[in-house]
């Protein structure tokens, strides 16, 4: 049977690894410290495990935690209730679970321009937070971060191909790459999960054909895919959505908003997260999929460290099994790092097949 979100019921399972991981995402990877407020946001399609582990986590570091529970709204980045907004504004860290992720929002951006420390966690169930952060070793995976942001950021020419039909190129012209994984050690900074490196290239030099078969969220009648959704990208914008039904709700969903920026390249992230093979539906978890590559449509925060802008909401697709080429040097084929320098990172972090 499935199950939403792919979210196991039983509040039993996985107790006591997701007690742990919550202690290692309060105490080594948030760094709350004694007094801090800490807000934890979730909306009613949040595993309320994850949140409730999570305050005791808090509250046994000598920190406040307030949690805040509301509706869950149509989409990811609407404004959330005048309270919420309050809150978040607020506190020192804020740890954000809502499914509807508000992040991109004007108080969201508030809250960061605060000083708050905010954590991007939307939709994390019992699984995701055991396999992405309990049983990782967290420092070395920020480690292996590092090293594919210099790898990255070293190079201009950017080509990315993959047998879904992605041929993509594009030219970072000096662009600066983010660790988006990283540990929430400075204010007003958003921090992701961890196992992801994000940039963009030059918008305008970006130019081919992204073709989604991993999963694509929102809308949230999307998720893991069971069909290709192909993109045709014309100087950083989709110009053209191409593929079967569910590229019908996509193109219908992007169309809804009539704003032009949706269909603009936010950002590419390098996925790898060495616990996670498969897309699952659960967008945070699917953007880690180990050696996968995923594109965000629609707002482009200034973290990202491009031209930067504000849309009516924003869309992240997964391709699986990338080839990236990097000035004509391959570090990954289909799916597999072949750079040694990175398969070194790949075997210390126990990843099947390195």
């Amino acid at each position: 049977m499935d199950i939403a979100l792919g979210t196991e019921t039983r509040g039993e399972y996985l107790g006591l690894e997701v007690a742990k991981s919550a202690r290692k995402l309060v105490e080594e990877i948030a760094l709350v410290k004694k007094d801090e407020n800490v807000v934890i946001t979730a909306d009613t399609s949040s595993d309320m495990r994850v949140v409730a582990e999570t305050a005791k986590a808090v509250y046994a570091a000598d920190a406040i935690p307030t949690i805040i529970l509301y509706h869950t709204n149509p989409t990811a980045v609407m404004e959330p209730p005048a309270p919420v907004a309050g809150a978040i504004k607020e506190s020192d860290v804020w740890i954000e679970y809502a499914v509807s992720y508000i992040q991109h929002t004007r108080a969201w951006r508030a809250a960061l321009d605060n000083g708050t420390r905010y954590l991007c966690l939307p939709g994390m169930d019992v699984t995701m937070m055991v396999n992405t952060i309990g049983r990782v070793d967290y420092n070395l995976l920020i480690v292996m971060s590092n090293l594919l942001k210099e790898i990255v950021q070293k190079a201009d020419k950017v080509e990315i191909k993959s047998p879904g039909g992605t041929d993509l190129i594009a030219y970072n012209r000096g662009r600066r790459a983010r660790v988006s994984g990283k540990l929430a050690d400075k204010k007003g900074e958003p921090v992701m999960l961890g196992g992801q490196v994000s940039w963009c290239p030059t918008e305008e030099t970006i130019n081919g054909k992204i073709v989604f078969d991993g999963a694509v969220w929102p809308p949230a009648e999307l998720g893991k895919l069971s069909s290709r959704i192909k993109l045709t990208i014309e100087n950083g914008v989709a110009t053209k959505i191409d593929g079967d039904a569910e590229a019908r709700v996509f193109e219908r969903w992007m169309a809804g908003f009539n704003d032009p920026t949706m269909y603009r390249v936010a950002h590419y992230s390098l996925g790898f997260s060495p616990r996670i093979t498969k897309p699952t539906g659960r967008i945070v978890e699917d953007e880690r999929v180990f050696g996968c590559i995923e594109f965000g449509l629609g707002s482009q925060g200034a973290q990202i460290m491009g031209k930067t802008w504000s849309s009516a909401s924003h869309t992240d697709g997964i391709v699986l099994n990338p080839t990236i080429i990097l000035d004509g040097e391959v570090i990954e084929e289909e799916g597999v790092y072949v750079k040694e320098e990175i398969r070194e990172y790949c075997r210390k972090l126990g990843v099947p097949g390195y």
